[in-house]
């Protein structure tokens, strides 16, 4: 029996958006690690914590449990989202939406006026998110991902209120 086992599906009402904690690393490298071909080294989300002045680090928390992720990086007037996951028991829930939602507004507030990420070209479900949010392409970056060799797809969004 996992920690989740006990979730409702669809039942949201305990989730909130909080700022990550060194507490929270177990499972949201947990996250990364179920969700990503290439996921980051452990002390990669420690040291967004504790050493990166422009990180800006989310969970969904779901009375207590971590159901999703996001690290973002605030650059002068910019956005850049870092990574994003939610864990696989709570895909299709809207987690994802919210936690963007919810750092693309705290940016907002603290000055940014556009973001940035680079997503797979493959990740179907994440771009239709992203352009849902405004997100354009940019560009590409072919050959990004190591593993399989697939293209990144660089896209941007302004900030708007």
């Amino acid at each position: 029996m996992d920690a989740f086992s006990s979730h409702v599906p669809g039942d949201l009402s305990g989730l909130k958006i909080r700022e990550m904690t060194l507490d929270d690393l177990e499972q949201v490298i947990a996250i990364d690690q179920i969700s990503f071909s290439l996921p980051w080294p452990a002390r990669s989300f420690q040291f967004e914590l504790t050493d990166n002045p422009a990180s800006r680090c989310w969970v969904a928390d779901l009375d207590g449990r971590v159901a999703g992720m996001l690290v973002g990086w605030l650059i002068v007037d910019e956005i850049h989202i870092a990574t994003i996951a939610t864990h696989p028991d709570f895909r299709g829930q809207g987690i994802g939406k919210k936690l963007l939602s919810f750092a693309l507004e705290s940016a907002r507030n603290e000055g940014a006026v556009s973001s940035f990420l680079e997503v797979r070209e493959n990740n179907v479900a994440a771009l239709e998110m992203y352009r849902k949010f405004g997100y354009v392409e940019d560009g590409r970056r072919e050959g990004y991902y190591k593993d399989n060799g697939e293209a990144a797809i660089l896209m941007s969004a302004p900030l708007t209120r």
